[in-house]
């Protein structure tokens, strides 16, 4: 990752409402500028690298919304890690991104290979510990039988004679105002400039097969609902051994009866009775560690909010926890006999003001919710 950290707007030189295609143009012009085997500034590596990061993430929606919320610090909760590259030619580094080249040859036969999603559910309580998880997916992987290249064992492609290897053709059209030429992917070879006589017997040409295959994932603690773990290498197999994609795991979590999340605190309800509220108890609460007990003093409250400091989910790739905040519910009997209904009634008369009287203002118990 680049070390200064700068916005990926201004490394792009490109308005945070650019457009897919202005981003893609603007990646486009600095990499051809800034690529070592072109630009001889003594930063161009590094800034090569830092234009390459700033377009894999503006370029993709799920990333630029997250650093758009978030900045890096969300890019780094949400698990993106970006794309070591060795610096090859332009023609590797477009075909990654774009499937094509700079030239337009080969497109076909050098395409970075396609991106691969899949989903994985955990408990509550496994987005607070973190966990493992082996995730199953059917993926593109190079043929074994034909290495990839398409043709019989014994075989190899024969270059197409329609274009002549080049993957392009061209036509030359006159008119009054000079002639035109117009440039197309040869129809032959589909760009990869050769043609296959003998197809693999196993990939049917393609050079790829399909495989069941697993992966183990680790969630980190602390990570949202949602939020995608990017594998890299590991997606469908590029086209003429370029690049493979990349898997990205979506996580999503179960909800849990007990507790509501919001960012890094988690909520709970605890039910007390009329007299428990009134003359005070000591009741067991589930917490994400396990069952812990809360002593409530005479007079509490419906609405009060009891606070059990780092008691919710963990921050995510960072220190320390949320706190889980427990809403006080006292139950009102719905059923009372009558014997029930007379003491009630007695204990009513020998009330006044005084029996009900806060020691607390409105304004008071609303910051005490809060702290």
């Amino acid at each position: 990752m680049a070390t200064t950290q700068r916005d990926y707007y201004e490394v792009l030189g490109v308005a945070r409402a650019a457009d897919e295609g202005e981003i893609k143009r603007a990646f486009r012009r600095l990499a051809r500028e800034l690529h070592p085997d072109v630009s001889e500034a003594s930063d161009a590596q590094e800034r090569f690298r830092e234009v390459v990061e700033a377009y894999e993430v503006l370029s993709k929606r799920e990333t630029r919304e997250l650093y758009d919320r978030f900045g890096h610090a969300g890019l780094r909760g949400g698990g993106f890690t970006p794309t070591q590259f060795d610096f090859g030619s332009l023609n590797d580094l477009f075909a990654a991104f774009f499937g094509d080249d700079l030239f337009g040859v080969g497109s076909r036969a050098r395409s970075r290979g396609v991106d691969l999603g899949v989903q994985v559910e955990i408990e509550l309580a496994e987005a607070a510990s973190g966990t493992n998880r082996e995730v199953p997916f059917p993926v593109a992987v190079t043929c074994a039988t034909c290495d990839g290249s398409g043709a019989a064992p014994g075989t190899k492609p024969v270059t197409c004679g329609t274009c002549g290897g080049s993957g392009r053709l061209q036509r030359v059209s006159r008119s009054a105002f000079g002639e035109f030429v117009r440039s197309q992917t040869c129809p032959a070879c589909r760009g990869a400039g050769q043609q296959i006589e003998d197809p693999c017997p196993a990939c049917r040409g393609d050079g790829r097969t399909v495989e069941e295959r697993k992966l183990e994932v680790e969630i980190p603690p602390g990570i949202h609902d949602g939020q995608q773990i990017r594998i890299s290498g590991e997606g469908h197999a590029g086209g003429g051994g370029a690049r493979a994609g990349d898997v990205y795991v979506e996580v999503r979590i179960r909800p849990d009866p007990r507790f509501v999340r919001e960012g890094d605190d988690i909520f709970s309800t605890v039910d007390l009775t009329i007299t428990e509220a009134a003359l005070g108890a000591t009741v067991t609460v589930p917490t994400l560690d396990g069952e812990a007990e809360l002593e409530f003093p005479e007079g509490t409250q419906p609405g009060e909010i009891r606070v059990l400091r780092g008691r919710g989910m963990p921050v995510l790739q960072a220190f320390g926890r949320g706190d889980q905040r427990v809403l006080v519910n006292v139950a009102v009997p719905r059923r009372l006999t009558d014997e029930q209904r007379r003491l009630l009634g007695e204990f009513a008369r020998s009330t006044d003001e005084e029996t009900y009287r806060a020691d607390e203002g409105f304004f008071e118990k609303l910051r005490s919710a809060f702290r």
